[in-house]
């Protein structure tokens, strides 16, 4: 990640979701600039300032060491020998640092002769790490410790403090020390006259008597300091150079003396207050290298050049230690692969360019070392609850099995009528949007809608032929040749099914003969603009096809790998808006119903040649037509007998007619269920009725119809399961509350409310559940009279969560007003009155949780936040989050948090994961996709690229997840689609869930996910 998103730390999400994309970057590259140059300017002027204090120090330590030992002033003035090259020696900072770091650097006594012995000081440049920052206490008392005793002369001038193969003519080193000379010219005079003062040479004594109190000194000064011997190849010897004063050491004067001390003392207060000066200055720079990690390689490169010059900001290297563990996730303590304890480490995410910190709890010792597996646990789809009748047609049909075959979502279900059982079909990767079924009853066509990837790219539509008894795939057909989805399919009749026909969804709504059992393409042609609803083959003769929609019928006749079609002449009889469905009678007529409520009856009519000329062919024209229905004809079906079935829309009736098309019997289906979507025949008597609110009904026309599939009608996000029971309610924009049965599949109860239900929560004593709606508003209802026991409102926003405390005291409300409202809860459920208001997120809240003694909530808002309260303490927020990092939670729904932060992949926008829960077991955490998709995770999952197990089912984003109450059964929501999964969880492993956070010991390298969980 670049430093232009990392610039987004310290600004809001409502100003980077609110402003425009354009003006959001150029602010955040504006402030990356800005912070740059600040860094800049701030490490300069801390180096600047280091050196000339330095600087300043140079002629007082001069004056000490002449004092301490004046024999050892001549070496001052002696030529040292680094890497076999003369240099003249001036002492310097660096020089200081050298004396004091034995474990770098020692004198080197290479040579004696007769005269005295040439001398040859060795040297190594201590690492950065081993120079700290101090403050200098041998400064304030002549008394301490000889400054020649406790430190060993490493380097004797700021030239031979640089680095071997960096000149000394730096561009930076030369420009600071033309600075400094020229803001401190007085100093540099003192130097000089202070240099012409020394005249004698170092004897070979001297040398020795400082070995041998150096080796004393360091043990008093450095104590446990680790020792690292190094070694160094002696330079060749050299004559000392004469010097011009030829007399012995000039002794200082006591006035000159005082004044050192009086320098030291001032030197000491001046000193403090520059550190502390440097402190905070150090402590902004902090900020901005936190901010903008695209600046630690100029912070490096500033750093490395200030060590040359001895200038100290060990700061800096803390900062930039910070390891990288994955481009959204930062470790901010230690460095990545460290094995020490991360008692106080923090993890960065970042999420759209927030960053999230998330502090890593006690017991993990070794976070770098966490292995991400697999979980132990598997799901296997178990039950599919709803229908798609809301606004698809022919897709409800009886198979010799004694299987009802239908759809929802991405899902074709069979389901036995009398064994209550499902199996299903769910080879399809979006919506199925239409079914056929094969003349030997076995095979069956399902034909999807195109639907789009995550990154928002279309997919191919395709239909799928497979085989019912074995739900083996036989053929696939139209992929990269269907557009947007396929919306009709129809199997010949006369030929035994050898072709197919299909009608797809593009503006012409192509319609193509298949050969699909060989996968070839026959015949493809343009039908029309206008909407197209069916098309079917004529039962007699495989050339002729049939389609009808939006104000046309067209009769298709197939010739050579040509089609060519006829339209249906209304004549004198009202066109009407909608051809509905149509049938073809044991006499070979069709038949049609229409918008208007009329069934037409069409029979082919010779040429009008009085009329039309001798060119005139054969039309297909209106023979008679039949009120059946107030409203629009759904749908027909032609019973064995002959005899025929429609469906009304506005009138929710099913007639039988004659043959003749006499009407025989009707019924009413009740108003709840809705209008006739389709019809299929069991037995002649027998019905089953597919209904636009997604109801399928069995029933006669004398002991009329029971629903045997229910389900909701609009988009749900509200999800609850019992806490003892394999119960669970849902919620949606359909105002629908729907109590159902996990272990019956069947739904045992449903009110409609007033508004919307968005989130629900049940009492831990079972009894009561509250519903959170649409305008603010939240009821408790009783389980076992449905009635509502409670109605309160907190603002006037949508309300997102309801959570009780584990013992049911306190209920939490969480609203898009950006509160969350806190209740003392009552009289076992049914009494309600307000405790406190959680206050200080910035965004609307969308998930909460309650600690397991009931006294903290931690919370998520939609700006990605995460706050930590004292609900005990009158709902207090608790600044201090790392006090929360150890905390038990009683349920785990928050999608941002340590524990799950493997959920989030690579790229995450914030709205990718729309809920999550952990099992109760604590072993595995569920999660609900933006994209249709359902993962199973290993708990805890607190590292990235977690492997999960990915299913597939769901035709639209996942709204919600939950465990029942024993982890036997997983529920997930579908958003568009209506459709409610119920899985069965297989597999589940024993032991302690707080084992795999201290025992993983390396990372998984797995990325990707398995496909379907197999």
């Amino acid at each position: 990640m670049d430093g232009s998103t990392n610039s987004l730390d310290d600004v809001s999400a409502e100003s980077s979701t609110g402003s425009p994309d354009r003006l959001s970057l150029m602010e955040v590259r504006l402030q990356a600039q800005e912070d740059e140059i600040t860094l800049l300017k701030s490490s300069l002027a801390d180096a600047l300032r280091k050196l000339r204090l330095h600087e300043q120090q140079i002629p007082l330590l001069k004056q000490q060491l002449i004092a301490v030992n004046p024999a050892a002033a001549r070496v001052l003035n002696h030529s040292c020998y680094v890497d076999g090259f003369s240099k003249p020696c001036r002492l310097s900072t660096s020089s200081l640092d050298g004396f004091h770091h034995t474990s770098n650097s020692h004198i080197s006594n290479t040579a004696e002769n007769g005269e005295g012995g040439a001398k040859t000081i060795s040297s190594h440049k201590p690492s950065t790490s081993d120079r700290c920052t101090q403050t200098e206490p041998w400064l304030l008392n002549h008394e301490t410790v000889p400054l020649a005793l406790t430190r060993t002369s490493q380097s004797l001038s700021l030239e031979d403090a640089l680095p071997e193969g960096v000149p000394f003519a730096d561009e930076t080193l030369t420009k600071l020390r033309g600075e400094e000379e020229d803001g401190d010219e007085d100093e540099r005079e003192k130097d000089q006259t202070w240099s012409s003062l020394v005249e004698d040479t170092i004897q070979p004594t001297t040398v020795r008597t400082l070995q041998q109190q150096l080796s004393k000194g360091s043990e008093d000064s450095q104590g446990s300091c680790p020792q690292t011997p190094t070694s160094s190849s002696p330079a060749p010897p050299k004559e000392p150079t004469s010097s011009p004063h030829g007399g012995p050491l000039s002794p200082i004067r006591e006035g000159e003396k005082a004044l050192v001390r009086r320098n030291s003392e001032k030197s000491k207060d001046s000193q403090d207050k520059t550190k502390q000066r440097l402190s905070k200055k150090a402590a902004s720079s902090t900020n901005l290298l936190t901010r903008s990690p695209s600046l630690e390689s100029r912070a490096k490169d500033l750093i490395s050049s200030t060590d040359d010059l001895c200038v100290e900001l060990p700061i800096y290297e803390s900062l930039i230690n910070a390891s990288h563990i994955h481009p959204w996730i930062q470790n901010n303590n230690g460095s990545q692969g460290s094995r020490r304890g991360t008692q106080n480490q923090s993890i960065k995410m970042f999420i759209r360019g927030r960053p999230i910190t998330m502090y890593i709890p006690s017991n993990i010792l070794n976070y770098e070392e966490l292995k991400m597996d697999l979980p132990s646990q598997k799901l296997d789809l178990d039950w599919v609850y709803g229908y798609r009748g809301r606004d698809c047609r022919a897709n409800l049909y009886l198979l010799p099995s004694g299987e009802a075959v239908y759809f929802i979502a991405c899902v074709v279900v069979l389901y036995h009528i009398s064994n209550q059982t499902q199996r299903h079909y769910r080879k399809h990767t979006d919506c199925v949007r239409c079914l056929a079924i094969h003349p030997d009853k076995v095979r069956v066509a399902s034909g999807q809608t195109a639907g789009v990837d995550k990154d928002g790219k279309p997919l191919q539509p395709f239909v799928h032929i497979w085989d019912s008894n074995t739900l083996v795939t036989l053929q696939q057909i139209g992929l990269g040749t269907f557009e947007r989805g396929v919306g009709s399919v129809a199997f010949s009749n006369s030929d035994a099914g050898t072709f197919l026909c299909v009608i797809d969804d593009s503006n012409e709504h192509m319609l193509s003969v298949w050969d699909w059992n060989k996968n070839i393409k026959h015949a493809e042609v343009k039908s029309t603009n206008e909407a197209v609803l069916a098309v079917e083959f004529s039962p007699t003769d495989t050339n002729n096809i049939i389609s009808c929609g939006k104000s046309h019928v067209y009769f298709w006749t197939m010739s050579a790998g040509t089609v060519t079609k006829k339209q249906g002449i209304f004549g004198k009889y009202k066109k009407p808006k909608f051809i509905m469905c149509f049938v073809f009678s044991l006499t070979g007529d069709v038949l049609t119903g229409d918008s208007e409520g009329n069934i037409l009856t069409w029979g082919k009519s010779a040429a009008d040649i009085k009329t039309l000329g001798k060119g005139a062919k054969e039309t297909f024209q209106i023979m008679k037509q039949t009120r059946a229905h107030e409203g629009s004809v759904f749908t027909m079906c032609v019973l064995q007998g002959g005899a025929i079935l429609s469906g009304g829309g506005k009138d929710r009736k099913i007639i039988r007619w004659s043959a003749d098309l006499a009407p025989e019997r009707e019924c009413e289906i009740p108003e709840k269920f809705g209008a006739v979507r389709t019809i299929a025949d069991v037995d002649g008597d027998e019905l089953l009725v597919g209904t636009t609110r997604n109801a399928i009904l069995r029933g006669t026309f004398s002991d009329g119809f029971v629903a045997i599939v229910q389900g909701h009608l609009d988009e749900m996000w509200g999800l609850a399961t019992h806490p003892s029971q394999n119960i669970f309610l849902t919620c949606g924009n359909d105002r629908l509350v729907c109590v159902w049965n996990a272990e019956d599949h069947k739904l045992d109860w449903c009110t409609t409310l007033e508004e919307s239900g968005l989130c629900a929560d049940f009492c831990p004593n079972g009894a009561l559940v509250s519903v959170g709606l649409s305008t603010g508003r939240w009821v408790v209802l009783d389980l076992q009279t449905k009635e509502v026991v409670s109605d309160l409102t907190d603002g006037n926003e949508q309300l997102s969560v309801m959570r009780y405390s584990p013992d049911g005291s306190f209920l939490a409300v969480g609203s898009h007003d950006n509160f969350i409202y806190i209740y003392n809860v009552t009289e076992g459920g049914r009494r309600y009155t307000r405790f406190g208001k959680c206050t200080g997120h910035s965004s609307f809240i969308t998930h909460l949780d309650w600690s397991k003694d009931g006294k903290y909530i931690m919370s998520n808002s939609g700006d990605y936040e995460i706050l930590y309260w004292d609900v005990a303490s009158g709902c207090k927020l608790l600044r201090n989050r790392f006090e929360s990092k150890d905390r038990e939670w009683a349920s785990y729904t928050c999608v941002l948090g340590f524990h799950v932060m493997g959920v989030w992949l690579e790229g995450s926008d914030g709205t990718d994961i729309n809920a999550l829960c952990r099992s109760h077991s604590e072993r595995m955490v569920a999660v609900a996709d933006d994209f249709c998709k359902v993962h199973l995770f290993q708990y805890p999952c607190p590292k990235p690229k977690a492997p999960s197990y990915k299913y597939e089912g769901h035709g639209s984003h996942v709204t919600n997840v939950r465990f029942t109450h024993k982890d036997i059964h997983l529920l997930s929501l579908g958003g568009k689609d209506t459709c409610i999964l119920q899985w069965r969880v297989k597999g589940a492993g024993t032991g302690d869930h707080k084992e795999h956070l201290a025992s993983s010991s390396s990372v998984c390298s797995s990325s990707s996910s398995p496909e379907n969980g197999t």
